[in-house]
């Protein structure tokens, strides 16, 4: 991902691709090989997605939006849930019962949060932030995606500054698993 843009369009952008995943997940039938490689490029995706959230969309929130401190801790949360349950996806085949049960948990999730953001947040923090801002902003999501990682880790951090610096590192330790892995590669 990555598409130029200020930072609501791009965060949009990206929802509308793992929308596209999600898709593909549901039109193959249960136990299909290609859904778990569906899952798994679905996650890679949420989990750079929501990183370059949290280092720089929510810290915008909070100084742009009026009860802006509560809204991004409701995302946070929000990303903390999806984010276990990407976790608990990680160790399951598509053909295990429970793969069937937690994808439907996150595309559920994830549906929900997606509504919020673009209802809510979204006008909230256009009206509220100038428009040079949100394009740095987009510059910044876009960057932050390119070294994020790619793998759920509920326990790092997800507040600035600790997320920033730890990220790059975690993120390129992920890459070189997805590689030698081909996890997320279509046979």
């Amino acid at each position: 991902m990555g598409h130029g843009g200020n930072v609501i369009d791009e965060l949009v952008t990206d929802h509308r691709e793992v929308e596209e995943l999600f898709t593909k997940i549901e039109e193959l039938p249960p136990g299909h090989k290609d859904r778990k490689t569906y899952a798994d490029q679905a996650t890679i995706e949420l989990v750079r997605h929501s990183v370059a959230e949290e280092a720089y969309l929510y810290p915008a929130v909070r100084e742009h939006v009026a009860g802006g401190d509560a809204l991004a801790d409701k995302e946070l949360e929000d990303h903390a849930q999806a984010e276990q349950i990407m976790k608990d996806l990680e160790g399951c085949d598509a053909g295990d019962a429970e793969f069937d049960r937690l994808v439907g948990m996150l595309m559920s999730e994830i549906r929900s949060h997606i509504a919020d953001e673009e209802g809510n947040l979204f006008p909230r923090l256009r009206a509220s932030c100038p428009p040079e801002q949100l394009d740095q902003l987009g510059d910044k999501v876009r960057q932050a995606k390119k070294t994020a990682p790619t793998r759920p880790h509920p326990a790092a951090p997800d507040k600035p500054p600790a997320n920033k610096l730890l990220a790059p590192g975690v993120g390129m330790v992920d890459r070189l698993r997805d590689a030698l892995s081909g996890r997320g590669k279509l046979e």
